[in-house]
């Protein structure tokens, strides 16, 4: 998967955890993107099943799109979390953990999660 299309469900994620809803001005917004750009990327995830869009112009993700985000999404979370922890500044620590995000292996994941599991539970305790 490409990390646009991961980008772009991640944020609709976001967006509907946020406002109970999303659109496309809504992400185009989000993402400082036009409109016409949103709209043609709408209709792409559509097209693979990823998105379902309503009568209203709500946009949802689909099970397989939910879970495509809800991966980015933790892998966002985590590599913030552990660059804050050994002292990046926050700004760059969520711009690092954003781009490192769509290349992570699942394994290097997995391995971050368990060294850094104390530090993990900690930070989702505060």
């Amino acid at each position: 998967m490409s990390e646009s299309t991961e980008m772009y469900l991640e944020t609709i994620l976001i967006l509907k955890e946020r406002n109970g809803y999303v659109r496309s001005i809504d992400l185009a917004h989000e993402m400082h993107y036009s409109k016409p750009t949103i709209s043609q990327q709408m209709k792409r995830l559509k097209e693979k099943g990823l998105i379902e869009i309503d009568e209203k112009g709500h946009i949802s993700l689909s099970p397989s799109g939910l879970s495509v985000g809800k991966m980015i999404y933790e892998r966002h979370q985590l590599l913030t979390t552990i660059f804050l922890h050994i002292g990046v500044a926050e700004d760059i620590a969520r711009k690092d953990a954003c781009r490192l995000e769509h290349y992570i292996s699942q394994e290097s994941v997995t391995a971050l999660k368990t060294y850094f599991h104390d530090i993990i539970e900690t930070d989702q305790e505060v």
